[in-house]
């Protein structure tokens, strides 16, 4: 099946005024912030997990969206003065694009009467400070790095220019958030500066810096001469500099400042531990209106909505930031962006394996009137919170975590439970996760301590509260390594994440005994992974989180855990007794997989069991099939069975199963995940626990780029899937997309397919730019959802 579609259609960008979110307070939670980070009291509808009902919160009518608006005004008033001044950085009877004095600049001396013409130098300034991507006409520098304006003026500058540089509802010299200089001859090392460049009978030309430690935000740059009112100049927004020595956020190597604060392109792993998949994200932080967007989320959040003033006083801060926008990247509290849905069931939204892109999602929370984006995930979080802080330029990565553990009673232990039958019980608020996503980020701990400076935990996935909302981190990640759990914030949950013990019981729900099958030191925090800089590739970096596993220095350190929070010398009345963790099975199991592990074929397994000891053992085996979700919530039974067996002494025997596709086909999750389980009942012994968490592999997408692909010319592609199964597949649909390749997202609806048909879709793209670019492909139908791949496509001009 051949299909040729010509682009002409997309889900684009939307640009437009931000309408204003008006609703009420309703009551009141106090504790935001754990210690000593300096917040004011936060308020919040009713508590509930993963999206239930929340009160209705204020929205702002913020003073970042009213210079926005106002820089609008200005630019459109300015280009339809003709003579008097131009757009900004670009040729007209003005300023020429690249700062040069022309005819009719204008003469007049600035003052609150005159709008005085401003060339923001756009495209020196943003080569500069890295921001040559955004795509704005507003400019948009970085903290402690100069910048060049030239405007008209006074012949005599340096004797009575006064400059304001005010951000925040209440602008103040107290709060940091206004700041006043004149000319300087030497930029100043603790405040704002102006240093003279040039100037002439009608215009001045001035070099600008802000301190490392600015606020950051959207600002209102002014200028007073002599005892006039202050005139406008116009708007700029200031952003984090990690290539800046001086600023918190500060990378000293510049490939990883390219990775994770400029590439626009990300690749997430999922699966399991034992079958690690990936997938490419498009975190598009320089798209369209993102910046605007990421703006309006800091003036959402409920520290703003409580005290805006402190609020935006506190945005130098990268650790004040990260946690406030850990909070509003997911909805719980907070009206925030993404609602998390874990049930499998996602009417009324979309399914959170279904996003490619970041951009999608934040374009969506704005044009809806910010309401939340149906639905999110732990990836989907992680990626939009990358998008955020990369955008801001705070370096960010997403971090996958393999045997995830959710601690949620905080006492670094996982406890599972299973029935006589092997089927896994919901008891309990504990679980562990196939694989779980969250973000680290880079900057300073100046509360903490220069060793605990560097790579700093954020999770925005709304598991538990910490002091009182959805929020978790920053925890620096060495004070995770080295048990370091009495520091801020949220240091014992993360470090349960990465290397919690795990105990499994089973339970007998009649007498309301649990036996404890056995436990482990070694399963939780497994493979843990990131993209590579500059590289398609994974890098495992398992070992900044804990040391070797089993090892002597890795218990030490969870005895530390343990002793920091109080748990070595408290009484646990659930916890096992010490003769049960060391008691010892009379066998061993495990499942072998034989044969393919993809969506539409047979499950073929193998279970091997072996009898430790040297008499016969009589061993009664209750197996189980459950489809999950990936995190490990069982959702429909697939397939059961009950073996007796005999082994002697010291004999390994393997007992073949199969489960058929038409078995399993209506009772996977989109997840693909399936759980076999087998609990063994040994004669006058122990139980023995056999488990395998298997995800099923999509099948192949293949990506063919039909020529060279150049700049502002047409390359053909091709996207061929074959139907693996044995029946027809319907309501196909393929998504695609990438930056710079693509204006938004392409949809081409493809036929159905019939039993092993192949679909060969052809596309045209115009790439807009030269360089290594991906291109994202997201294939779904009735039988497969999501199915994901990407391929890089190297434009040349």
């Amino acid at each position: 099946m051949l299909s040729m579609v010509r682009v002409a259609s997309y889900r684009g960008e939307g640009m437009g005024r931000d309408p204003w979110l008006v609703s009420s307070f309703s009551s009141s939670i106090s504790g935001v912030l754990r210690r000593s980070l300096p917040l004011p009291r936060a308020r919040c509808g009713p508590l509930g997990p993963h999206g239930g009902h929340r009160a209705a919160l204020p929205g702002c009518a913020t003073r970042d969206g009213h210079l926005q608006y106002r820089a609008q005004a200005e630019r459109r008033q300015q280009r339809s003065a003709g003579g008097r001044g131009s757009r900004a950085g670009t040729p007209s009877q003005g300023l020429g694009g690249r700062g040069r004095l022309q005819a009719g600049f204008g003469q007049r001396v600035p003052t609150a009467a005159t709008q005085p013409s401003t060339n923001w130098h756009l495209k020196e300034n943003a080569r500069e400070h890295h921001t040559s991507k955004f795509s704005s006409e507003e400019l948009i520098v970085r903290r402690g790095q100069a910048f060049s304006i030239t405007f008209n003026g006074t012949e005599k500058p340096e004797q009575n220019l006064i400059f304001l540089a005010e951000t925040g509802p209440k602008p103040s010299k107290a709060t940091k958030t206004l700041a006043a200089f004149g000319i300087s001859s030497t930029v100043s090392k603790e405040g704002w500066s102006a240093v003279l460049q040039s100037t002439s009978s009608n215009s001045v030309s001035v070099s600008i810096s802000s301190p490392h430690n600015a606020v950051i935000g959207r600002y209102k740059l002014s200028v007073q001469l002599g005892s006039s009112s202050p005139a406008s100049l116009g708007t700029f927004v200031l952003l984090f500099n990690p290539w800046s020595s001086g600023d918190d956020v500060f990378m000293p190597n510049k490939a990883e400042c390219e990775e994770y604060v400029l590439e626009e392109f990300g690749i997430i792993f999922a699966g399991n531990k034992n079958r690690i998949s990936s997938f490419g994200w498009n975190f598009g932080q320089f798209q369209g209106d993102i910046l605007n967007i990421c703006l309006s989320i800091m003036d959402r959040s409920l520290y703003y909505r409580q005290d805006p003033v402190t609020d935006v006083s506190h945005r130098h801060d990268p650790r004040y930031l990260g946690r406030v926008l850990s909070a509003m990247v997911n909805a719980n509290d907070d009206l925030g962006v993404v609602l998390g849905n874990w049930s499998g069931k996602y009417e009324g939204g979309k399914n959170p394996s279904s996003w490619t892109g970041s951009g999608e999602i934040l374009q969506s929370w704005k044009k809806s009137g910010f309401k939340p984006v149906k639905y999110g995930q732990c990836w989907v979080f992680a990626a939009v919170l990358t998008t955020v802080l990369r955008c801001l330029g705070i370096p960010t990565r997403t971090i996958t975590n393999f045997s995830s553990a959710h601690d949620a009673d905080e006492n670094l232990r996982v406890d599972e439970f299973y029935d006589a039958d092997g089927n896994h019980l919901e008891r309990g608020a504990d679980s562990i996760w196939n694989f779980h996503v969250w973000n680290e980020s880079w900057f300073t701990r100046n509360d903490l301590g220069p060793s605990y400076s560097g790579w700093q935990v954020l999770d925005a996935t709304p598991q538990e509260q910490s002091g009182g909302i959805y929020q978790c981190g920053p925890a620096s990640r060495y004070a995770i390594k080295e048990g370091e759990v009495d520091l801020d914030y949220d240091c014992p949950f993360v470090f349960a994440e990465v290397n919690a013990d795990c105990m499994y019981w089973n339970y007998d729900s009649a007498t309301g005994k649990k036996t404890l099958i056995f436990s482990t030191s070694t399963e939780i925090g497994v493979s843990i992974s990131t993209k590579a800089v500059g590289r398609d590739d994974r890098v495992d970096v398992t070992s900044d989180y804990k040391y070797e596993e089993g090892s002597a220095k890795e218990r030490d350190i969870f005895k530390k855990a343990r002793k920091k929070l109080g748990l070595e010398d408290k009484f646990d009345p659930t916890a096992p007794t010490q003769e049960e963790i060391e008691q010892k099975p009379d066998i061993s199991g495990k499942f072998k997989v034989a044969g393919s592990l993809e969506v539409g074929k047979d499950l073929n397994l193998l279970l091997v069991l072996e009898n430790l000891q040297s008499d016969a053992k009589t061993v009664n085996v209750n197996m189980t099939a459950w489809s999950t979700l990936y995190t490990r919530r069982p959702v429909n039974e697939i397939w059961k069975d009950s073996i007796s067996v005999t082994l002697a002494p010291k004999e390994e025997k393997q007992f073949p199963i199969k489960i058929k596709y038409p078995e399993y086909q209506q009772q996977l999750t989109t997840d693909k995940t399936i759980q076999v389980t087998a609990l063994c009942h040994v004669e006058d012994g122990i139980q023995v626990l056999v488990q395998r968490n298997i995800t099923l592999d999509n099948p192949a997408i293949d990506i063919q780029i039909l020529g060279e692909a150049k700049v502002n010319e047409e390359v053909v592609v091709e996207v061929a899937f074959t139907n693996p199964t044995n029946t027809e597949v319907k309501d196909c649909v393929l998504q695609v997309e990438g930056n710079d390749l693509l204006r938004g997202i392409l949809e081409l609806r493809i036929p159905p397919l019939k039993a092993s048909e192949k679909s060969s879709t052809k596309f045209k793209l115009i790439p807009s730019e030269a360089g290594p670019k991906h291109l994202l492909v997201n294939f779904s139908c009735d039988k497969f959802a999501d199915i994901k791949t990407f391929k890089m496509v190297n434009v040349i001009n």
